[in-house]
């Protein structure tokens, strides 16, 4: 099951160990004690029940400062019971049993059962297994891998606080990050609110396929493979919600408003029961409480602002990350070149531990100005550069999609020759240059597109057609659309800056091209919200009076009303983009590089931990 042979070696060493084991068929068995690492005496016969007992007694007792760590079992106990309660699911075929020493009843008591539905009841209760529903999924591909998952996934009826996953991979205890992640993300777009699902699953793999090696206790894994592991199950669970989200139950009851005070003190009671241990959870210092939901508002910036919403805050929810769970299948026939692999090699070798924790589990605050948003992350306090992340994102997920996009039809396709031009005359480098200077440079670079449109189309979903015009632009990130005003620099920059002559060089710069496209500038119309009303005013020569303080309460008239509502529309839309777009597709797909740690990308303003020892100091 798991169990390490130098663990037991361990005990000996800091504990009183007896060792009671007898063969099927002897007539007696064996009894040995150890105790600071050596056998006390002999092995002594003895009548012993069929199998092998291990008892410590006495842990820590030549070690007082950790003994001293174990004066309060109600720290460790529920951690027992519930690895016990996870063995007790998948080995259906054994009988565990738990209790706490002095307590009448045991907390974890199954037996031996062939139905794994029954193993889960007797473990947690019959309202669990009420609401579950058996998964199964086989992909046996002779290229690539054989793997097999079988297991139980609750549906859209279950209702908990707290999710509950239960993971074997070859028949050990293990966790893996990310698929827990990619679970609960497909969850999020069916549950209610703050609702988490129950799930356990058996994974079965070739051996060589697991990397055991990546924690050290072995507790986390790493899989061969593993994203497109993940995708199945992610593909395979989506399927079933989407199945039984048809036949939601919602039960009632008549409101007894007599009884609303006992009644939320009894659950304020059983929130703090584990396990059905009866023992309660220990109370969290003050200085390091933190909101744990991200889908609550009430810790975010907006939430203060006493700003009119705008519509974009009233869409749906559920529609919204269902969508951005519903990221694009790459089909196992894409093109996999040896360049392409060698610069998503470099992604995954160069990123920050450190940075990808917090890009993985923070929760999105708000936007603090244009460039930058506010996350947080445990304690702590980010300010984070929309821009750059939102550049490496694409920049990874274009090389990611790589030769699999979905397309952006342009309803009115420009030719290439007008957008060159246009972006020319933008450029302050290009401003000294003749208007036919700057036509010849257009045209060669329209020549230069057009004569690599073959490639970009296969790989990049950039379409190019015979007349020289632009019909298509791929979907790097799902339910996100690019600011179409900066459409004339891209073109700019695959014309002018991509390596055409070297493989390698020509996919990272097309990529780079189209990371710093995708990516979440600030509006190129100035934001509306405080002094920048006034660049919308109709007369702006009033600026200069010096009243000009009391023109900006003056009539509503003396602005641009279209312009306004235009920019408001740009920038509502960004913001919205942000938090229900950018940073859930964070979480999912971004491997910060370790320059973000020192470019200003990731930026830490406050941790509660500091303030509150300023506050006992005042």
């Amino acid at each position: 099951m798991g169990f390490r042979g130098e663990a037991l070696a361990s005990m000996t060493y800091v504990g009183h160990v007896t060792v009671t084991t007898i063969t099927e068929g002897q007539l007696h068995g064996y009894r040995v004690s150890y105790r600071d690492g050596v056998m006390e005496n002999e092995p002594k016969p003895c009548a012993a029940v069929k199998g092998t007992q291990v008892m410590v007694e006495n842990l820590f007792y030549n070690m007082i400062a950790r003994r001293k760590t174990l004066q309060n079992s109600n720290d460790d106990y529920p951690k027992i019971v519930d690895f016990i309660s996870r063995f007790a699911v998948h080995h259906i075929n054994v009988t565990f049993s738990c209790r706490k020493h002095g307590a009448n009843r045991a907390d974890v008591h199954s037996s031996s059962t062939s139905s794994r539905l029954d193993a889960i009841r007797n473990v947690y209760g019959a309202s669990v297994v009420r609401d579950l529903m058996e998964i199964k999924i086989s992909d046996e591909d002779a290229a690539d891998a054989i793997f097999k998952m079988d297991g139980y996934i609750s549906n859209a009826n279950y209702v908990a606080k707290k999710i509950t996953m239960i993971l074997f991979i070859n028949d050990r205890l293990v966790d893996c990050t990310a698929l827990k992640r990619a679970i609960e993300f497909v969850y999020s777009a069916t549950l209610p609110q703050a609702s988490k699902p129950f799930i356990y699953m058996s994974i079965n793999l070739p051996s060589e396929h697991v990397d055991v090696n990546i924690h050290p206790t072995k507790k986390e894994v790493s899989l061969l493979n593993q994203e497109r592991i993940i995708e199945t199950i992610k593909d395979a669970i989506e399927e079933k919600l989407m199945n039984s989200n048809t036949t939601r139950i919602f039960q009632t009851q008549a409101l007894n408003l007599s009884g609303i005070a006992q009644t939320n003190t009894q659950k304020d009671k059983a929130s703090d029961v584990i396990m059905g241990s009866g023992t309660k959870s220990q109370k969290i210092p003050v200085s390091q409480m933190v909101r744990t939901d991200p889908r609550n508002p009430s810790g975010r910036l907006h939430t203060y602002w006493h700003a009119q919403s705008s519509n974009l805050e009233k869409k749906s929810d559920l529609v919204s990350v269902r969508n951005v769970v519903r990221s694009r299948r790459n089909p196992k026939d894409a093109g996999d070149l040896s360049s392409r692999h060698e610069l998503l090699v470099e992604i995954d070798s160069s990123f920050h531990p450190g940075l990808l924790d917090i890009v993985k589990n923070c929760t999105y605050v708000g936007l603090a100005d244009e460039a930058f948003a506010l996350i947080q992350h445990n304690t702590r306090l980010y300010l984070v550069n929309v821009v750059n992340i939102s550049k490496e994102l694409m920049y990874q997920q274009a090389l990611s999609r790589f030769g699999n996009f979905n397309a952006i039809q342009l309803s009115e396709p420009p030719p290439l020759r007008e957008l060159l031009v246009m972006a020319l005359k933008d450029d302050e480098l290009m401003s000294d240059e003749k208007d036919d200077e700057k036509l010849e440079i257009a045209e060669v670079n329209t020549e230069i597109l057009k004569e690599n449109a073959e490639m970009v189309n296969e790989y990049f979903s950039i379409h190019i057609d015979h007349d020289g015009k632009l019909t298509r632009l791929p979907v790097v990130l799902d339910q996100y659309t690019p600011d179409m005003d900066r459409l004339p620099e891209f073109m700019l920059t695959l014309g002018n800056d991509v390596t055409w002559d070297d493989e390698k060089e020509c996919f990272r710069t097309v990529a780079a091209a189209i990371g710093n496209f995708y990516a979440l500038h600030p509006p190129i119309l100035p934001n509306p919200s405080g002094n920048g009303i006034h660049l919308y005013k109709k007369n702006r020569d009033r600026m200069a009076d010096e009243h000009a303080e009391s023109a900006l309460t003056s009539d509503e008239n003396d602005f641009d009303q279209e312009l306004l509502a235009e920019a408001e529309a740009a920038w509502s839309q960004r913001e919205w983009t942000i938090q229900h777009v950018l940073f859930p597709s964070m979480r999912l797909f971004l491997k910060p590089p370790k320059s973000m740690a020192t470019d200003g990308t990731f930026v830490q303003v406050a941790s509660l931990d500091k303030l509150y020892k300023i506050f006992e100091r005042c």
